[in-house]
C-alpha cells in the first residue's frame, strides 16, 4: 500500500486558513509526531522521527537531551508524500537542571525536588538553551522558505515537566496544597524562558505555535478548574502573549477530557484544541459546542481503529470523522496522539489516502 495521487499538495496557507475559520480546497492533515519506522518506510531511508533524528523527545525530557530535531531537508520531503502543511521545532520540556556535590550540572528528570532548599541545587535555563533550540528554528525557517510548507514551534509543557520529570505528580499535587507559593516560583520561572523563546522564534520567522501541556485524563482535569486556572493561566498567558500580538496561531494540546479548560483556552486566544483525545471526547459534542468557534484537530483513535484495526475499518472511520467535522470547516484531520511504531504501517496510509480522498471541498 502507498500514498495516492491527491489534489493540492503541501501548503502552509492551507493550514493557515483553516485555522482562521476560512475555507480552503480540502481538509488539512497533520502529525506533531511520526515515529521512525513509518519515516524510514515512506522516505525509503533512516531519517529518525519528525521531532528528532534519534531518540524520541515527545517522550520525555531526557530522550530529548541533545537530540537534534529531524533535518529540515528530511521533513520537507516526507510533509510533500503526505500532504501535510509544515514541518515542527520541538521544545516541549523546560530544560531545568541540577548542580551536583561534584560540581557538574546534569538535567533535573529524576523526580527528586521535594521543597524550597532544592532550589539551591537548580540550574535554570540560560541564554546557551535558548539558542541550541533558535539554532533549529533558523534552519527550519531557512530550508522551508519557498516551498509553501511551514514552520511550527512547539513547546512549552511548563506544568507538564514539573510533574512529570521534576517533582512527580503525587508530590506535584501536595505542594499545590502545601507550598503554593513555591510550585508558582517554578511554574513562573519556566515560563519565563518559554515567553522569551516564543517571541525570538517569531522574529525568526515560525508560522504558527504548537504549544502543549497535558491537564486532564480520560474523566476529567487533574485539579478543579478554578484552582488550575489560577495556578497555571496567569504563566501560561505570558507564554502566548508574544503570538497573540503578532497575529501567530495557537494550537494547543492537552491529553484526556479537557472540558472544564476549554472555555479558558478560547478566552486565552487559542485557535486549535488537539488531539481531542477520544478516551473523553465525542467529536460529535465538541463539533457543535465549539466547532463554530475554534479549530479542532484529531481524534482518529490510536487503539481502533489505527493500531487494532484494518485498513477498511482506517477508510470507514475517517469517512465518518469527515461527515460530522468537515462540513463548514475548522477540522484539521489527524491521530488522536501520534504516529506510533505500533500502528500498522498500512493502517497509516489508508488514514492519511482517505483524508486525501474525502477531505476535498
Amino acid at each position: 500500500m502507498s500514498i495516492e495521487p491527491f489534489s493540492g499538495g503541501a501548503d502552509i496557507q492551507r493550514l493557515l486558513a483553516t485555522l482562521r475559520g476560512e475555507r480552503t480546497d480540502r481538509v488539512p492533515n497533520f502529525e506533531i509526531l511520526i515515529e521512525d519506522q513509518h519515516v524510514e518506510r515512506l522516505l525509503g531511508r533512516k531519517a529518525g522521527n519528525t521531532l528528532g533524528v534519534g531518540g524520541d523527545p515527545a517522550k520525555g525530557s531526557k530522550a530529548a537531551e541533545g537530540i537534534p530535531p529531524m533535518r529540515p531537508r528530511d521533513y520537507i520531503e516526507l510533509c510533500r508524500l503526505i500532504g501535510q502543511d509544515a514541518i515542527a521545532m520541538e521544545a516541549f520540556w523546560t530544560p531545568i537542571k541540577q548542580r551536583l556535590p561534584d560540581g557538574s550540572v546534569k538535567l533535573l528528570n529524576d523526580r527528586g525536588f521535594k521543597s524550597r532548599k532544592d532550589l539551591a541545587r537548580v540550574v535554570w535555563p540560560d541564554e546557551r538553551d535558548m539558542e541550541e533550540r533558535l539554532q533549529y528554528v533558523r534552519q527550519y525557517v531557512a530550508a522551508a522558505r519557498g516551498t509553501g510548507i511551514g514552520v511550527i514551534l512547539a513547546g512549552a509543557c511548563i506544568w507538564q515537566t514539573l510533574y512529570e520529570f521534576v517533582i512527580g505528580l503525587h508530590d506535584c499535587m501536595i505542594m499545590m496544597v502545601e507550598e503554593p507559593d513555591l510550585l508558582d516560583e517554578l511554574m513562573a520561572r519556566s515560563a519565563d524562558y518559554y515567553a522569551e523563546l516564543v517571541r525570538r522564534a517569531i522574529a525568526e520567522g515560525v508560522d504558527l505555535l504548537f504549544l502543549a501541556d497535558d491537564f486532564a485524563f480520560n474523566k476529567g482535569m487533574f485539579v478543579r478548574p478554578t484552582q488550575f486556572e489560577r495556578l497555571w493561566r496567569p504563566h501560561f498567558d505570558r507564554i502566548m502573549a508574544p503570538a497573540r500580538s503578532a497575529g501567530v496561531p495557537i494550537m494547543f494540546h492537552s491529553d484526556g477530557k479537557i472540558d472544564g479548560g476549554v472555555e479558558m483556552l478560547l478566552d486565552m486566544g487559542v485557535s486549535c484544541l488537539t488531539p481531542m483525545d477520544p478516551s473523553g471526547i465525542d467529536y460529535r459534542d465538541y463539533k457543535k459546542r465549539y466547532g463554530h468557534r475554534v479549530c479542532l484537530h484529531g481524534n482518529i483513535d490510536l487503539t481502533w481503529p489505527l493500531s487494532q484495526g484494518t485498513p477498511e475499518d482506517v477508510e470507514r472511520d475517517v469517512l465518518a470523522h469527515m461527515e460530522v467535522l468537515k462540513p463548514g470547516g475548522r477540522w484539521i484531520a489527524g491521530s488522536s496522539h501520534s504516529i506510533v511504531n505500533y500502528i500498522p504501517h498500512e493502517n497509516f496510509i489508508a488514514m492519511i489516502n482517505a483524508i486525501h480522498r474525502y477531505g476535498v471541498y
